[in-house]
C-alpha cells in the first residue's frame, strides 16, 4: 500500500492553498532552520503580496557611542582639525624653506640683555613673555625652529599697524600684511578660521589700524596654547635660564 495512503496524507489543493506567513521555526542544533543564516526579510521577501515580515538588523539598533557627548566631540574634532592644519602648513613651509630658500627673516627687535629675574618671569605667564622685547626675540627664535615664526611676525606687524595714523600708510601696511600672512598663496600664511577671514576680507575694503584685531587675537591664543608650553621645555629657554643663573652667581 502507498505510504501516503497509509498515513492519510493528502496533497494541498492548489486552488485553496494559503501561503504561510507565520514566524520561522526556531534554530535546531545551533543551525538556522531555513535560509542558511539569512534574515527573515530575505527569506520571506516577495511572498504574500508584500505581506512579508520585516525585521530590524541588530547592528542598526546599536546606540551611537558619541551621541551623549556631541558638544565635546565636536569641539575636540575642531581642535584636532586645526592642529592638523597647522602641522600641514609647517611641513609646507619647511619644504619651501629647504627647496627655495625663503627670504631672509627680518632682524630681531632692538633690546637689551635680559636679567635673571626677567628670564624667570617669562615662565610665569605668556603675557609677561610677550610684553618683553627680549622675551619676544627668544620666543621668535624658538618659533623659527618649528617653522612657525610667521605667527610672531604677523603679531608684530599688527602691533606696528596699530601705531600708524596716516591713512595711506595704513592702507599700504594692511595690504602687505594681507598678502604676506592672510593670502592662501603665501608661504607665510597664518592659521585662521573662516569667520575671521571673512571679517578681514570685509574690512579690507576700507583698511584701518585695527583691521586685523580678531586675527591677531586668534594667533596670540594659538601661540599661547600650542607653542608656549613647548618653548618652556626647549633647550633654547633652558640654556638661557642656566646661563643667566651662572652669570649671576659668578658676579
Amino acid at each position: 500500500m502507498c505510504l501516503r495512503k497509509r498515513s492519510g496524507y493528502r496533497p494541498p489543493d492548489p486552488i485553496h492553498a494559503e501561503i504561510y506567513t507565520g514566524p520561522i521555526p526556531a534554530e535546531r542544533g545551533g543551525e538556522p532552520a531555513m535560509g542558511g543564516g539569512r534574515s527573515e526579510t530575505s527569506a520571506l521577501s516577495g511572498t504574500g503580496g508584500g505581506r512579508g515580515i520585516t525585521t530590524t538588523n541588530q547592528n542598526s539598533q546599536r546606540p551611537n557611542a558619541c551621541c551623549f557627548c556631541w558638544c565635546c566631540c565636536c569641539s575636540c574634532s575642531c581642535l584636532t582639525i586645526r592642529n592638523e592644519e597647522e602641522r600641514r602648513k609647517r611641513r609646507r613651509r619647511k619644504r619651501i624653506s629647504q627647496d627655495t630658500k625663503m627670504e631672509t627673516i627680518p632682524n630681531c627687535e632692538p633690546c637689551i640683555k635680559p636679567s635673571v629675574e626677567e628670564v624667570q618671569l617669562w615662565s610665569q605667564s605668556f603675557d609677561k613673555l610677550m610684553r618683553n622685547p627680549a622675551g619676544r626675540n627668544v620666543f621668535r627664535e624658538f618659533l623659527r625652529t618649528e617653522y612657525s615664526e610667521e605667527n610672531m611676525l604677523f603679531w608684530l606687524a599688527c602691533e606696528d599697524l596699530k601705531q600708524e595714523i596716516n591713512k595711506s600708510s595704513v592702507e599700504e601696511k594692511a595690504r602687505v600684511i594681507y598678502e604676506d600672512y592672510i593670502s592662501i598663496l603665501s608661504p607665510k600664511e597664518v592659521s585662521l578660521d573662516a569667520r575671521v577671514r571673512e571679517v578681514i576680507n570685509r574690512k579690507m575694503q576700507d583698511p584701518a589700524p585695527h583691521t586685523f584685531d580678531d586675527a591677531q587675537l586668534q594667533i596670540y591664543t594659538l601661540m599661547h596654547r600650542d607653542s608656549y608650553p613647548r618653548f618652556l621645555s626647549s633647550n633654547i629657554y633652558k640654556s638661557l635660564v642656566h646661563g643667566s643663573s651662572r652669570t649671576s652667581s659668578e658676579s
